[in-house]
Formats: C-alpha cells, sequence, structure tokens
C-alpha cells in the first residue's frame, strides 16, 4: 500500500498547527527584540536633571580686554532668582522683565568674581541672549594690560547655592595658553598663570 503524500495544504489540521507555531514563534521572537531595545531605556530612562554651566574666556588684544561667555539653563536661573530673592523671574520668556534682569545682575555679580595677579578685577555685563533653554551672558574685563599680568583667576559659585551636585566649566584661552577646570561647590575657584 503506498503512503500518500500530505501536504499542509491538504490537511487543514496540519496547516492550522504550522500557522499557531509559525505566529507563536514570531511573537516571541517580537517580545525579545523589544525587550532588548525598550530594557535599558526603562532602566535609564528615568529623567535625571544635570546641573552644569560653561563659561570660556578668551583675551581681545584690539580690545585689550577678557572676553567672557557663560552659559547657564534658563530654568535653574529662574529658580535660582526665586530662591534666592523671592521674585518670580520669568527669563526667556515674552514676560522677562527689568526687575528680573537687575536681579540676574546682581546674583551674576554676587557668585562670579574675576582677579588679575590675585585683585579683583571689575567687569562689564555687557548683555545676554538665549538659545533654546540657555541664557548667554556675554562679560568684559578691560584694560587687562595682558603683558604684565602673571595670573587670572576666576571664581564661579553659580548655582552651587541652589544645587549641591552643580559643575561650572571653565575654560581658559589667552595668550596661546588654554586651561580647564571643573568647579564644583567644594572647589569654586580656577587659575591661569600666564
Amino acid at each position: 500500500m503506498p503512503i500518500e503524500k500530505t501536504t499542509i495544504w491538504s490537511n487543514p489540521y496540519l496547516w492550522y498547527t504550522v500557522c499557531s507555531l509559525n505566529h507563536n514563534v514570531f511573537k516571541m521572537k517580537i517580545k525579545k527584540i523589544l525587550l532588548l531595545f525598550l530594557l535599558p531605556m526603562l532602566a535609564f530612562g528615568a529623567a535625571h536633571k544635570f546641573y552644569i554651566s560653561v563659561t570660556n574666556i578668551k583675551y581681545s588684544d584690539k580690545d585689550d580686554a577678557l572676553q567672557i561667555t557663560t552659559r547657564v539653563f534658563v530654568d535653574d536661573m529662574n529658580m535660582v532668582l526665586k530662591e534666592r530673592y523671592g521674585i518670580d523671574a520669568v527669563l526667556g520668556t515674552k514676560d522677562e522683565s527689568t526687575v528680573d534682569l537687575e536681579y540676574l545682575e546682581k546674583y551674576l555679580r554676587s557668585k562670579f568674581r574675576v582677579t588679575r595677579n590675585g585683585k579683583t578685577a571689575d567687569y562689564i555685563l555687557l548683555g545676554k541672549k538665549y538659545d533654546t533653554d540657555v541664557v548667554i551672558l556675554y562679560i568684559e574685563v578691560p584694560n587687562m594690560d595682558l603683558p604684565n599680568v602673571i595670573s587670572i583667576g576666576i571664581e564661579n559659585e553659580i548655582l552651587t547655592d541652589l544645587f549641591d551636585d552643580q559643575q561650572n566649566v571653565v575654560h581658559f584661552n589667552i595668550d596661546g595658553k588654554k586651561k580647564s577646570f571643573v568647579l564644583l561647590k567644594s572647589d569654586t575657584k580656577g587659575m591661569l598663570n600666564l
């Protein structure tokens, strides 16, 4: 008696079994792939806010001045102005007021200092602009007389009174000398010796 070949097309039960197996295998593969991609996102997906500012300092021969730009997150600055001075600052919005700007400068002058040869150097806040969620402050220290400068120091305590893990990164690029610092609440000063 010859054995009949059975194909999945001729046997509905066999067809259903093969399709079910393939479907289950497919579902398991999709679940594994999703798990591989989603697990890292779930494990590290909780938003962790980081607290950082970046300051760049360079010397302008033409102006005989230090030119300083400082970048700080606007929401952090608004928060510190509220915490420190009790004002509801709205920096970076259409509702920004002159009072907000006055307190911003007051805060900056209390937390950001420049020294030349160990003595405090006066600076001018030239202005500010916004770049998405960052405020960029433009500062100038005039009359540097660079040939007679031995050292330039920065003390940057911006936001360290509000955030214990605040990091204020400072990059010096003066007269061919480059140096960078990460200033923390426990160590707020950096110096470039010329």
